[in-house]
């Protein structure tokens, strides 16, 4: 089973995670040709302060 793991800031709502999963899902099992029952997709919400970009923090 292919799993798609996304790590992003926080913010988004349920609603929005959930069609974030479903459009990740049937993207990646069109252009794959997986059974999209099949994809796992998870999102991780790490706080700004625990992210860098170009050696600086985010928050």
């Amino acid at each position: 089973m292919p799993l798609i793991q996304i790590s992003q800031t926080t913010g988004l709502s349920a609603e929005r995670k959930r069609a974030v999963i479903e459009a990740v899902t049937a993207a990646y099992a069109e252009a794959s040709g997986k059974d999209p029952a099949k994809v796992w997709v998870t999102i991780t919400d790490v706080p700004g302060e625990n992210w860098g970009v170009g050696g600086v923090p985010l928050a």
